[in-house]
């Protein structure tokens, strides 16, 4: 099978994650796979801001957490790395371009044998003031919204495969 294929194929969302933090050469990978998607325009005028302190991301999980009132147990999955994707809320193009650039982190980390998952939650709340307050001590600039996040770490346990709706393709010749 095509090797691109299959890591598509194989690649599903870890939710439970073990301890251990990732390597960095396998962060920097990552990483370089998600600055290389493409953007509208070319402008890449994302940020992606990579947390690795569990603090901190128990920090984000509670004002997440709070402002969308969920329960105690909400906690990102507990990943050991988040990287946040944010981009200019002037971009009309924002959304989609931090899209991309998450399927290419998540890609490269399912071919590094580390487990992903798209956080999404941030979009809606950026700008309430304890969530903000938390995005700018993580230097995401107050014109930027939080399109998705990564969790990022090595699976605790196997993802779970979906099956997927093969109807939804239609030809036009």
């Amino acid at each position: 099978m095509n090797e691109v294929l299959n890591n598509i194929l194989t690649r599903k969302s870890i939710r439970s994650f073990k301890d251990e933090q990732i390597e960095d050469d396998s962060l920097q990978l990552i990483l370089k796979a998600g600055i290389h998607a493409p953007s509208g325009m070319n402008k890449q005028s994302w940020q992606f801001t990579v947390i690795q302190n569990k603090d901190k991301i128990e920090a984000l999980s509670k004002v997440i957490r709070e402002a969308l009132g969920r329960d105690k147990s909400y906690n990102m999955y507990n990943p050991p790395t988040i990287i946040l994707l944010s981009n200019d809320r002037d971009n009309s193009n924002g959304l989609a371009d931090c899209s991309c650039a998450l399927e290419n982190i998540f890609l490269m980390a399912n071919s590094l044998g580390i487990g992903s998952c798209w956080i999404n939650q941030l979009k809606t709340i950026c700008d309430e003031k304890a969530v903000r307050a938390l995005l700018s001590d993580f230097e995401i600039p107050e014109n930027h919204i939080v399109w998705g996040i990564a969790a990022l770490g090595y699976a605790a346990i196997e993802g779970k495969a979906h099956e997927k709706n093969e109807n939804v393709i239609k030809y036009v010749k």
